[in-house]
């Protein structure tokens, strides 16, 4: 990699990475651009990073920038005007069992064979399912994030609750960023992507936090597309966040 440029005046080295495969788009190659991750400030002003469009993956907080390509749009729900849709309340009915707590950003047992359940179904021979423990820490916690778990539990299951999802979730003042879900597999039907973006919403609500980010926003991907369906939703232009319509872009 190779410095690219100073952030607005402050010191902190951005990084331009070279081609490597985009994770999207199968045909495609990608490139970022990524905060210098040896920086012991990266910490404080990660919070700031987010609001640039910016998102963290393990240590690595970064934001695509691709030479012909902008389909990756960095989007966020302002929290205290989100009103969920038909399917959203539908969503939230048919899970009324599901219970959710939230716990520290610590792998555990549990966890870990969620984690691999998730991945084998999802993301088999992606390069992803023979994630180790030692990965699983590096990609979801890293050694510096204040994120926490939301978990999600099935308490028609048994006393102790089935764990059926984990909600990765970044908590920053006064916002939440929704970094990675994975869930049982057998829960597909449920619903329990949106699920956990609505029980985020209602943990942002309680504590007064204006946004929860949801990462990039990607037109007509089937993995992506999903977050239009969040009213209203705030997308980033590279200078300001706006609300208006999300743009096309490929």
């Amino acid at each position: 990699m190779g410095t690219d440029s100073a952030s607005s005046g402050d010191d902190l080295r951005l990084f331009h990475t070279g081609e490597h495969p985009c994770g999207y788009w199968p045909e495609r190659t990608a490139r970022d651009l990524v905060l210098d991750p040896r920086d012991p400030r990266l910490p404080k002003f990660y919070p700031t990073a987010l609001g640039w469009g910016f998102r963290r993956s393990g240590d690595l907080v970064y934001r695509p920038h691709c030479q012909h390509c902008q389909a990756c749009v960095a989007v966020r729900i302002p929290v205290h005007d989100f009103r969920p849709d038909r399917g959203q309340r539908r969503c939230a009915a048919r899970n009324a069992h599901i219970e959710s707590r939230i716990v520290a950003a610590e792998r555990n047992e549990e966890h870990f064979a969620l984690y691999r359940r998730y991945l084998a179904a999802r993301h088999r021979h992606g390069g992803m399912d023979d994630h180790s423990p030692l990965e699983f820490d590096q990609f979801l916690i890293g050694s510096w994030s204040q994120g926490r778990f939301l978990e999600l539990r099935d308490r028609s299951d048994d006393g102790h609750g089935k764990l059926v999802a984990v909600a990765v979730t970044d908590v920053v003042p006064g916002a939440l960023s929704a970094v990675y879900t994975f869930y049982d597999p057998d829960y597909e039907a449920n619903g329990l992507g949106t699920l956990a973006i609505l029980r985020q919403l209602e943990w942002a609500q309680r504590e007064y936090r204006s946004h929860l980010y949801l990462g990039y926003w990607i037109d007509g991907h089937r993995k992506m597309d999903y977050k239009r369906r969040y009213h209203p939703l705030e997308w980033f232009d590279g200078r300001e966040w706006r609300r208006d319509t999300l743009p096309q872009r490929g």
